[in-house]
């Protein structure tokens, strides 16, 4: 097995402070936006762009939520393991509200519509967003586009793309695994 760095910490550093500032491009105040990360990996993401946002852009209103997929997956009945379900945490309206949907790796797209499914439970949002960290843009089965981008990557398939978050892992760190 080998493993190549594809993003050390002082570059997920500069990458999240730049789709901070695209966020607040977007969405100035975040009066009408809410950021809703995905389980489980999606909310290290989510919490370490919401705490950048509010200390050192003064962004003083965001509002953050963690989101299960886990029974909302098209796939969830054809693995061989027991699935163990995490915890949705959404205690705000997302009626009419700009939702930012927050996820480490895009892949095959399949985690973004169970998402898309699974937001509908709290209300109907004006618009929804995709903010990503790694598009593995080869490898999508579904046409879901990441709005917000911070590195896209070719990959094979039997590659893999792992990030490593510091809350997590104890280190900040993408890498590129060949089994």
């Amino acid at each position: 097995m080998s493993k190549k760095t594809l993003l050390n910490s002082k570059e997920i550093h500069i990458i999240l402070h730049r789709l901070a500032c695209q966020l607040i491009e977007n969405h100035n105040n975040f009066e009408n936006t809410v950021l809703i990360g995905i389980q489980p990996r999606g909310i290290y993401f989510a919490e370490r762009l919401a705490t950048i946002l509010q200390n050192e852009y003064g962004i003083s209103n965001i509002k953050l939520g963690h989101l299960d997929i886990t029974f909302y997956r098209d796939d969830f009945r054809r693995r061989e393991a027991p699935l163990e379900a995490n915890k949705t945490q959404i205690d705000f309206i997302v009626e009419d509200k700009n939702v930012v949907f927050i996820d480490d790796v895009l892949f095959s797209g399949r985690s973004i519509r169970a998402a898309l499914t699974a937001i509908q439970s709290f209300g109907r949002p004006s618009n929804i967003e995709l903010l990503v960290l790694i598009d593995r843009r080869f490898s999508r089965h579904l046409p879901i586009q990441p709005d917000y981008l911070g590195r896209q990557v070719d990959v094979i398939n039997e590659e893999k793309v792992i990030v490593h978050w510091k809350e997590k892992d104890t280190k900040d760190a993408v890498y590129i695994i060949n089994n």
